[in-house]
């Protein structure tokens, strides 16, 4: 099990769902949560509006009676007053002098009167109406008349503002889950038609395997995050097709340079005991060493270079004297060739990296100059402020400038008379590239100095950081 499976898998159920689940949810529960809201603000408008309403006419109904009442024209039976509504004028002594008919034989539904000439809006609880009682809101007008002060009391039935309220929440109640049901379902169908094409992809990509790397998924031709996770994919395929066919031609090659040495063993020693009288075993054991030192340096340049791909960690903080290590290098290699090495220009240069691979990046280089020089190999060294620059050059027949970008691939053949015949493994450049560009440096191939001649000669400049 991989660890996002595992992290997945121990998450609770909202992480194990799958998205289209999730986004309907999530859509639902917006959706929702916004309705209900919208809701209670729509009966809170209503319920407010429908008694604006009914204070607006009851304040002026009350008004119409105080006005009838001081002409003298009030008569005792309010008629057109509405059948929710109720309606009663009241004098000073508390004797009823008008009413709606629901209040006919009844007493005053308020002693309440009111101090000023401005009306004052009261709720009134149990108010007899005919055989029943009901909560009115009424409005309380004090007005004059020719035989003193009457109070005028108007006001409408709160059973029908939340009768209306109520018939919309019933109404809100049944619709809201039915609107949310068919919100989730469509959300649900958009969202897995919207998600078609990365199931599409996703069947694509499966049907990949490691021998058909050269296919592709298909690229949706809108310029959207579909499509750019299809352009994202080939992108991914083009490295993994491109990583495998550099790892099947490691390989091959590897599986060929290891098959050399040990087919001469095998051929010399077959020799060797079929006519054991006249063999040399002396001189056949120094050939045989000169293969073994041939196959344990490619053996560990192969390692080396498996360690590179895996991208392996190594100390790069270690402080290295890059001249003592080159003049190590130079020491080493004195007296083993007939090469002159000219080191007049080597100057102090520390920094900071890895000194064992350090170490094996300047012998690589300073080796590859000494195989293909004629006579003479030159190193420069100097520090500046930004880098530390180490030049080798060598006076052979220098590389043809077709062939300078492959110089530093892995088993690269080199036409022409700077070919490989020096018994090397053909990643010694490979590795000593791989080795600068691990320390944040850069070695390149350049024309020597004052040398007009473009094959002749070659010279590898190598850039490394101060630290």
């Amino acid at each position: 099990m991989s660890g996002g499976e595992a992290a997945i898998r121990g998450g609770g159920w909202w992480a194990r769902s799958a998205v289209r689940t999730r986004i309907t949810i999530l859509a639902s529960l917006l959706v929702g949560l916004t309705l209900v809201a919208g809701s209670v603000g729509l009966l809170a408008t209503l319920e407010h509006s429908l008694v604006s309403n009914q204070d607006a006419l009851s304040r002026a109904r009350a008004a119409d009676l105080a006005q009838q009442a001081a002409d003298g024209s009030l008569p005792k039976l309010l008629a057109e007053v509405g059948e929710d509504s109720v309606a009663q004028v009241v004098d000073s002594d508390g004797r009823v002098l008008a009413a709606s008919s629901g209040l006919q034989g009844q007493g005053p539904i308020s002693a309440f009167v009111p101090e000023g000439s401005e009306p004052v809006v009261r709720t009134l609880h149990d108010v007899p109406d005919d055989t029943e009682t009901e909560d009115f809101r009424v409005w309380m007008l004090r007005s004059p008349t020719p035989d003193g002060e009457v109070t005028v009391v108007f006001g409408a039935s709160l059973e029908s503002v939340s009768e209306a309220v109520s018939t919309l929440r019933r109404s809100l109640l049944v619709g809201i889950p039915l609107l949310l049901l068919v919100l989730a379902l469509a959300t649900r169908l958009m969202v897995g038609r919207a998600l078609r094409p990365v199931e599409d992809i996703r069947s694509e990509v499966a049907a990949i395997s490691a021998a058909a790397l050269d296919r592709r998924v298909s690229v949706p031709p809108s310029a959207d995050e579909i499509s750019r996770l299809a352009a994202t994919m080939n992108d991914m395929l083009d490295r993994l097709e491109g990583a495998s066919t550099r790892q099947k031609e490691f390989i091959a090659d590897a599986s060929h340079e290891l098959q050399s040495p040990l087919t001469a063993f095998r051929a010399q020693l077959e020799v060797a005991l079929a006519h054991p009288q006249g063999v040399n075993w002396p001189g056949l054991a120094a050939d045989l060493l000169s293969d073994s030192d041939r196959m344990e340096r490619l053996v560990h340049d192969l390692l080396f270079l498996a360690k590179e791909d895996a991208s392996q960690p190594s100390r790069l903080d270690e402080p290295v004297d890059v001249e003592v290590v080159v003049l190590e290098e130079v020491a080493r290699l004195t007296g083993r060739t007939p090469i002159v090495f000219d080191t007049s220009r080597v100057s102090p240069a520390p920094g900071q990296g890895n000194r064992q691979e350090l170490s094996r990046l300047v012998r690589n280089v300073i080796e590859n100059a000494a195989a293909h020089a004629r006579a003479q190999v030159t190193i420069e060294l100097q520090a500046s402020s930004e880098a530390i620059v180490l030049a080798v050059s060598d006076d052979g027949c220098g590389v043809p400038a077709d062939q300078r970008a492959r110089i530093f691939e892995r088993f690269a053949r080199v036409e022409g008379a700077r070919a490989r015949s020096d018994g090397g493994t053909g990643l010694g450049l490979a590795i000593a590239r791989a080795i600068a560009e691990r320390h944040g440096g850069s070695i390149d191939l350049e024309a020597p100095p004052g040398n007009r001649a473009a094959r002749q000669g070659a010279r590898f400049v190598i850039r490394l950081p101060i630290g």
